[in-house]
């Protein structure tokens, strides 16, 4: 169980040289399940996903993780204590091949069997990918779905996804969502995933909604998604691959308001 106590996080406003409070205050418990955070753009999502991933620290505040304090813990840390974070833009590591990579995050020496089974668990042609060099020569599609392959691979208590659809096409982002579907189905502990697609918000089990680094609503799925599809404005047609047909921004910036 995660739990945020009071976290506030300030930065300089720069050239004003005052400091920017980017998160409120939050007061937050997530237990098992899958849990979705959206909101509008620069309210604070990614932020609060790096709070938590120990990436940045908290100006003031408390995160415990499991009953365990982790607030001053740094990235390396909580990653040994079962928290996994998998970046909006997926590293790419010069040297190293996909299997190299997914051995790494399983934590111990699998078989080529076993990382071909986390390919294709992420719709990925195992026999085309596992001697590839993870560098240039992959799509961001590919990079974000051998991402994924190596947080299942990881199999921690908490796993955070700060918005897996950025940069890759529909057809992509349409498999992916079958992805979490099954990660949610079949993995234990918790899943964060920060975005603002309404079709990964219908999968998750609960919704957080931060607008201006404070939470405006959260509760389940059936509590909070009808709410917001009743401010959103018709979207167009599905066919249409701009982030509006993927998840109405229209609706989040009216949450802002």
């Amino acid at each position: 169980m995660l739990e945020l106590k009071n976290i506030s996080y300030l930065v300089e406003d720069e050239g004003l040289g005052d400091k920017k409070e980017i998160i409120k205050n939050v007061n937050l418990t997530i237990e098992d399940g899958f849990v979705a955070i959206t909101g509008p753009n620069g309210g604070g999502k990614s932020t609060l996903a790096k709070l938590i991933a120990g990436i940045i620290s908290p100006t003031s505040g408390q995160i415990l993780f499991n009953g365990e304090d982790i607030t001053n813990l740094s990235i390396t840390e909580r990653s040994k204590k079962g928290i996994t974070f998998a970046f909006q833009q997926p590293v790419r590591f010069k040297g190293l091949t996909v299997k190299d990579l997914i051995t790494i995050a399983s934590g111990k020496n699998i078989t080529i069997n076993e990382a071909c089974g986390y390919l294709s668990e992420v719709g990925l042609c195992a026999k085309e990918y596992i001697d590839r060099e993870v560098n240039a020569s992959l799509s961001g599609g590919e990079l974000k779905r051998i991402e994924i392959a190596m947080a299942i691979a990881r199999k921690t208590p908490l796993t955070i996804f700060d918005e897996p659809e950025a940069g890759i096409d529909l057809w992509s982002f349409q498999n992916l969502i079958h992805v979490f579907e099954n990660i949610h189905e079949h993995a234990g502990g918790s899943i964060i995933i920060i975005s603002h697609q309404e079709r990964i918000l219908n999968i998750a089990d609960r919704i957080v909604v931060i607008a201006d680094g404070e939470i405006r609503e959260h509760g389940t799925r059936d509590e909070v998604l009808p709410k917001l599809l009743s401010q959103a404005a018709p979207s167009p047609a599905l066919g249409d691959e701009s982030d509006t047909a993927l998840g109405c921004p229209t609706l989040l910036d009216k949450i802002k308001k």
